[in-house]
């Protein structure tokens, strides 16, 4: 009976221990049990959900998610520990683990061209370097480097589409194709894209159609996300709005696709409207949504 009893108080606290080295575990490296891909995150269907709740979306304030083609790096904006401090966060996947560090203070907006190789950073940019990591920030030269660019979001074929923020809080979308070796002076997106509040562009990597946000009458109030298709005489549709399940009359804006087209991601105001928008969430939503918007062929 003794011996019995032993026993059983041997399993208890065998277990016991257990339980408590997987609970420090979880607690102390929480990521380590997250598994591929999208953070291990259950995907969206057609209403949008808070991306990776308590990772990625706080209380606090995250924007601009963005993830590499392999989709084994997550690259957003977060406030800092201290007031006014915006950093750049990754959540990168390493021998079957996530893990999250700080690069360095928000430098620009983060986008991934197409081909991995570039992160671009509003007008400034990384290259991926021989051993996989990133160079240091370089800037873009002529003829970008003076202009207001809030955005900067590059096709396949490597033309930039771009916003350009105004002092009267005002902007417009402009574009630059790479010819003859050299970017070219940037163009203005015709008058049915810029009514001049137009910003944050994202070009669909074939540039079949372009997603962008501002505030334009018949809106749904503050921000909304709109949406754009090529025609097939190489002109831009007319903009539409992406419907009262991506907006609302928060601020919605900052809108890409996931390199493997799934998903939507966009950023939507949570908080007040008079306190700086303290709580800003990171969205995202099957592509689906895309699709269903586009203009019906005729047979």
């Amino acid at each position: 009976m003794n011996k019995l009893y032993f026993i059983r108080i041997l399993v208890f606290i065998l277990f016991f221990n257990a339980c408590n080295i997987k609970n420090k575990t979880s607690k102390d490296t929480n990521l380590q049990t997250i598994e591929s891909p999208y953070l291990g995150q259950k995907p969206p269907g057609l209403m949008p959900k808070p991306f990776a709740p308590g990772i990625v979306t706080t209380d606090g304030w995250e924007v601009s998610g963005v993830f590499t083609p392999d989709l084994k790096e997550f690259y957003f904006i977060r406030e800092g520990e201290k007031e006014g401090q915006q950093e750049i966060v990754v959540i990168q996947y390493e021998n079957n683990q996530w893990k999250d560090s700080i690069i360095s203070s928000r430098v620009g907006t983060p986008f991934i061209s197409p081909d991995g190789k570039t992160m671009h950073l509003s007008k400034r940019y990384k290259e991926r370097t021989k051993d996989g990591k990133w160079s240091e920030v370089k800037k873009l030269n002529y003829p970008f480097k003076d202009l207001p660019i809030m955005r900067l979001t590059a096709s396949s074929k490597g033309t930039y589409f771009f916003d350009e923020f105004k002092s009267d809080f005002t902007g417009d979308i402009r574009y630059s194709r790479f010819m003859d070796g050299k970017y070219e002076e940037p163009k203005l997106l015709n008058s049915k894209i810029n009514s001049g509040k137009s910003f944050h562009p994202f070009i669909a990597p074939d540039e079949s159609y372009l997603i962008f946000d501002g505030k334009r009458e018949g809106g749904y109030g503050d921000s909304d996300i709109y949406i754009c298709f090529k025609q097939q005489d190489g002109s831009w549709g007319e903009p539409i709005n992406m419907g009262d399940k991506i907006n609302t009359d928060a601020w919605e804006a900052l809108a890409c696709v996931t390199p493997d087209g799934k998903y939507l991601f966009f950023n939507r105001n949570m908080g007040s409207k008079d306190k700086d928008y303290e709580n800003v969430d990171i969205f995202w939503v099957s592509a689906q949504v895309i699709e269903d918007l586009k203009p019906k062929t005729r047979t």
